[in-house]
């Protein structure tokens, strides 16, 4: 399995012949959390073609889009579409819209990671836009920002042209609360214009949570050139400014999202603290926008553009999904140094009814459930 699928294989049992079996162990064995799930095109292409640094034949995506049909009627939500990534680089736009043509006949969810968030980033959102269109089925953008220096400030071009396509199509977007995302390491200049902090590294295993500038110092290299030998890896990048963070945050539309890889060494705090940091940080301490949309964006807005029925709010009838914290006190407390550190003021949590977090600890109980979508 090719980078960066690798990031969830723990000894194969992240292995499945067909989306129904891993639904089915899901359901078996449940998680503390609810899960929707949707199916990945890199997924499907590293399934099916023998090398992936090239387009798919015509024979190759009829055989993703028969893959692709039955995760949909397995109870997929939706596929989603990482084109930044080298398995996936090559896939054209045309590839991508007839692999996900199932998502139309089952109401599902095109979910991506933009081919490009840097200067090409205007492209890669009318390609996004064109997918949906063509395929008739709701967008998700998922974790919207501009990296790279020489693009701060962009958010200001961006968040217009998506409202614009909201006015025609169905297009939402997600965030997560930090100037830095986490990846695997790669070769890309962008990436490595500022600082880089190595999160994992099968060669060099004791260079976790190392400074690339260091590590390539240390080698008498530049930082650009180390990265083959350390490959494969992963790696935190500082490649977002602080402005267009908040702008994105704080446009109506925005959901909140982690995106965290929890499997790394050193990972990004961003799976520990997203959401005690919107809460806490963005909304109580900057006043970027009131508590209640705080919560709204990670929950009820989310539950509806997922197509979630009967989650996401307060209501009678509604699963009891709940988080109970202090809002003086609420606080991510996981840093760069120190990512897998609890948020503060968190009370409890409560999935479907039941405690699954309580007195800064895991109950054991696993009340999550395979949630299906609800198409509008």
């Amino acid at each position: 399995r090719p980078p960066p699928l690798d990031l969830l294989d723990e000894g194969g049992s992240y292995r499945f012949e067909r989306f129904a079996d891993y639904l089915d162990a899901l359901r078996a064995t449940p998680a503390a959390v609810n899960a929707a799930c949707m199916v990945g095109h890199s997924t499907l292409r590293a399934a099916v073609m023998p090398d992936l640094q090239r387009a798919a034949t015509d024979e190759e995506i009829a055989a993703m889009r028969d893959l692709a049909e039955e995760a949909m009627a397995s109870g997929a939500i939706g596929i989603s579409t990482g084109a930044f990534y080298p398995p996936a680089a090559r896939a054209t736009t045309e590839e991508i819209i007839e692999v996900c043509r199932p998502l139309s006949a089952h109401g599902g969810i095109y979910a991506t990671h933009m081919r490009d968030e840097g200067e090409h980033i205007v492209a890669a959102l009318e390609e996004t836009f064109r997918i949906g269109r063509e395929l008739d089925v709701p967008v998700v953008i998922s974790h919207h920002k501009v990296m790279g220096q020489p693009n701060f400030g962009r958010s200001r071009e961006t968040l217009p042209l998506i409202e614009a396509a909201m006015a025609r199509q169905d297009v939402s977007l997600d965030a997560y609360p930090y100037v830095a995302g986490s990846t695997m390491l790669k070769q890309d200049r962008v990436l490595l214009a500022g600082r880089t902090i190595i999160t994992w590294c099968k060669p060099f295993p004791e260079l976790s949570g190392r400074d690339l500038d260091e590590v390539a110092a240390e080698r008498g290299k530049s930082k650009y050139d180390v990265v083959p030998e350390l490959q494969p890896a992963g790696a935190i990048y500082f490649m977002m400014d602080e402005p267009d963070v908040q702008r994105i945050l704080a446009f109506g539309p925005t959901m909140i999202g982690s995106d965290g890889l929890p499997h790394d060494e050193r990972p990004h705090p961003r799976l520990w603290g997203t959401f005690p940091r919107v809460l806490g940080h963005y909304a109580r301490d900057l006043g970027l926008f009131p508590l209640e949309t705080a919560v709204w964006k990670m929950t009820g807005l989310t539950a509806a553009r997922f197509g979630l029925a009967g989650r996401g709010q307060l209501q009678a009838g509604y699963f009891a999904d709940l988080v109970v914290f202090d809002p003086a006190t609420v606080a991510d407390t996981a840093t760069f140094e120190h990512p897998t550190e609890r948020a503060a003021g968190i009370h409890s949590v409560y999935v479907n009814g039941a405690p699954v977090w309580q007195e800064q600890a895991f109950t054991g109980q696993h009340a999550g459930r395979v949630l299906e979508r609800t198409a509008a």
